[in-house]
């Protein structure tokens, strides 16, 4: 039986929506693409590579926090 990880199957979909040039997109389209975004990130929020984005994004604000000062 094959299985297939939703997170890459999301990721596959939203590379190929973005390949697509900006005046294709209708506004339908870019909300679609807005919603499996937004899914991806759900879906990858709680594993191992979400956390470790995570703890970057969180070391990157907190290091131009402190430049700014």
């Amino acid at each position: 039986m094959l299985t297939i990880n939703v997170a890459v199957l999301l990721a596959v979909i939203v590379v190929l929506r973005l390949r697509r040039r900006t005046e294709a997109r209708s506004r339908l389209d870019e909300k679609f693409t807005v919603i499996v975004v937004l899914a991806l990130g759900v879906l990858i929020a709680p594993t191992p590579v979400g956390e470790g984005i995570l703890d970057f994004l969180g070391q990157l604000a907190s290091g131009i926090t402190q430049s700014s000062r």
